[in-house]
Parts: structure tokens; sequence; C-alpha cells
């Protein structure tokens, strides 16, 4: 797949984040636009404000903040392999999530008896 051979002039930063797969729908890219979760070149962005290409934007999502670079202007959701020759991904790995140390108990072994949920208890710190 390519890119789409018609790029418009100018196209709303929430129509680009939802064109390039960044959010589900263009309403929830609206709306993550007025939450202030997205960063035009370091500022604020409004959802209609236009893009260009060489744009830094910064989205805020759960537990991380995406850094992407817009390559190409698309308006129109495309196929992921399409959208992803629009954009540059400059974020940085996430780091792998703690181990807790918990142990896990085997599937189908039923409740866990007194004895084990205070261990459990005491290996959270709880007592």
């Amino acid at each position: 797949m390519s890119i789409p051979t018609s790029t418009p002039k100018s196209v709303r930063i929430d129509a680009w984040l939802w064109a390039i797969r960044a959010y589900k729908t263009r309403s929830a890219a609206t709306a993550a636009c007025r939450a202030g979760h997205v960063k035009l070149n370091g500022n604020p962005a409004k959802a209609a404000q236009p893009v260009q290409p060489g744009d830094s934007i910064r989205v805020r999502q759960p537990g991380f903040e995406r850094i992407l670079e817009v390559r190409a202007l698309i308006s129109k959701r495309v196929g992921a392999e399409a959208a992803s020759h629009c954009f540059t991904d400059h974020t940085p790995e996430r780091p792998p999530a703690p181990a807790l140390g918990l142990p896990q108990r085997d599937r189908g072994t039923g409740r866990p008896t007194k004895k084990d949920r205070r261990e459990m208890e005491r290996l959270r710190g709880d007592r």
C-alpha cells in the first residue's frame, strides 16, 4: 500500500491523528485536543489547527507520551501500513513493567486457603 496520490493542502490535527490511527474515532481525537493531551510543535493544539509536513506532535496517552513527526498529510482513514508512511514515530521505548514478585497460583487449584491468603497479604505488605 502507498500513500494516497491526492494529498490535501492542509489537514486538521484531529482528522490527521484519526487518519493515522492514533485514536479510534475522530471525536476521541477532538476530545484529546480539547483536554490538552495533544501538543503541536510544543504548544497545546486545538482540534481545528492545521498540520504540515515536518511538524512535531506530542500525544499524551495513558501511561506514556507518543512523539510523532508529520511526513505526509492524509485526511481519510487508511490501512495501518499506509498510515505508517505518513508519520515518523520518535517515541522512546517504554521501560519494562516492574515485576511484582507475587507468586502465581496454578489455574484450577480452587480458592486460596486461609494460610495462602495470609501469606499473600504478607507479601503484598498489607499486614
